[in-house]
């Protein structure tokens, strides 16, 4: 199976979490995203990255080797 690029984790977050803002970049093995959704509002940090991780599904144990992100709601992407 080829690494992902990118663009498909960007697909993969997008399909799974209504962002207003989404940022990927990465290398095919490791990947830094910035997420901005409302769905984060009240959530911990932990709880955040759960959440992208729920989107992610299976990919992230088979195909993503590594993703660092930046959470936030859309309130603190304005700030």
């Amino acid at each position: 199976m080829a690494d992902p690029t990118p663009q498909q984790v960007r697909d993969f977050i997008a399909a799974g979490l209504p962002c207003a803002h989404l940022e990927v970049e990465g290398d095919g093995r490791h990947f830094f995203a910035t997420i901005v959704s409302s769905e984060f509002a009240g959530l911990t940090r932990i709880r955040r990255h759960q959440r992208v991780y729920a989107a992610l599904g299976e990919r992230m144990r088979e195909e993503i080797h590594a993703l660092s992100m930046k959470t936030l709601t859309p309130e603190e992407w304005r700030q």
